[in-house]
């Protein structure tokens, strides 16, 4: 009874509390997800989300369905413990990194409630309570501090600040909420989605630096190879990588060349099975380690945080998107604890098939 028997891909859609804008063009205003779910056969059920991000993996809703379906004719008759097996499956296609991550994290739940037990026994670390980051989209100034201090009042205490269409506007809005929240104990750090020159990446740095920032993501394009190992050697701040490790061998890569000082690995692209071995090798080489979000839901928001568990994260992880939801999908929502969010809290909380079934999108 340990054949996966039927696998689903169900989109969903949830509105924003506002859009989420970042990098030179891209824009969210509303999660539209798809639900993955894989059936093994005698009632064991693995669930995951899929978030497709057009602009940044070049997935869409149709595109994940359609590479479901297409894995599903080889995987359906598998048992669902033959993880080198499923791992073959899932590595005969190229890219589609939400589709694949979704899979594999879909697979680990169905597995766990196989053997009898749950995802949080399969890979709960030692950190049972984490660090919570949120994400602040580009808007206006008078926008972006009035959603910081929604959300700092939820209990948030490090915003990752989105930059990068206007450099001088970014220092203004830095600078604004460095004074909004001076004494209040929230950090901030900045991403600039790849939108920073060679030529000026390095006076901008040291304008975030000077802000008091404590790092920057991905400031440079990430086919800049050697224009980013060269402004990661003169230190003017630390830098995390993200576009640049979308999988294992852009880590090593990035490695090679010594580009970042901080990893951000994504569940929502890397699965768990990609993920738990890039924070590995991440630390390994002396590099700091965050886990990140592709704008997660709650479900999605428990998956990263058991990864977010592990001993080898020491940064701040983006566990907080489900605040900028109007709308969510699972029987209760996680709460901010003066920043960290508490595992413990979150064992029970699953999909709600009633609001499943509000979320859902019908099909064309």
């Amino acid at each position: 009874m340990t054949t996966i028997k039927r696998v689903e891909a169900l989109p969903y859609r949830l509105p924003l509390k506002g859009a989420l804008q970042w990098g030179a063009h891209s824009r969210l205003d509303a999660a539209e997800h798809v639900l993955i779910r894989v059936h093994v056969a005698g009632g064991a059920l693995g669930q995951s989300e899929a978030p497709p991000r057009p602009t940044i993996y070049g997935e869409t809703v149709a595109s994940i369905r359609g590479i479901v379906d297409h894995l599903t004719e080889r995987l359906v008759g598998l048992d669902v413990r033959d993880e080198a097996g499923l791992a073959r499956v899932l590595g005969s296609v190229a890219n589609n990194h939400a589709a694949r991550g979704a899979l594999d994290m879909a697979l680990w739940d169905a597995r766990a409630a196989v053997n009898g037990t749950t995802l949080f026994d399969a890979l709960l670390g030692p950190q049972r309570r984490v660090r919570a980051s949120f994400i602040l989209g580009i808007a206006s100034k008078a926008d972006m501090l009035n959603e910081a201090k929604r959300v700092v009042a939820a209990g948030v205490r490090v915003l990752k600040v989105k930059v990068g269409r206007d450099h001088a506007r970014d220092l203004q809005v830095i600078s604004a909420l460095a004074h909004e929240f001076e004494g209040h104990g929230v950090d901030l750090y900045a991403d600039s989605n790849e939108t920073l020159t060679p030529e000026g990446a390095r006076a901008a740095l040291r304008a975030m630096r000077d802000a008091g920032l404590l790092y920057v993501e991905e400031p440079l394009p990430v086919r800049a190879l050697r224009a980013r190992a060269t402004l990661k050697a003169e230190g003017i701040l630390p830098i995390v990588a993200d576009d640049s490790c979308f999988t294992l061998p852009d880590l090593e890569r990035e490695l090679d060349f010594d580009t970042f000082d901080i990893l951000n690995v994504k569940t929502a692209r890397t699965g768990f099975t990609s993920s738990l071995e890039m924070l590995e090798i991440a630390r390994a080489r002396g590099k700091g380690v965050m886990i990140g979000s592709q704008a997660s839901t709650t479900l999605g928001t428990i998956h990263a945080a058991l990864v977010a568990s592990h001993a080898e994260v020491d940064h701040p992880s983006e566990l907080s998107f489900f605040l900028k939801l109007e709308e969510d999908v699972t029987t209760a929502l996680p709460t901010l604890h003066d920043g960290e969010l508490w595992l413990d809290e979150l064992r029970n909380v699953t999909v709600d098939e009633t609001k499943l079934r509000r979320a859902l999108v019908a099909e064309a």
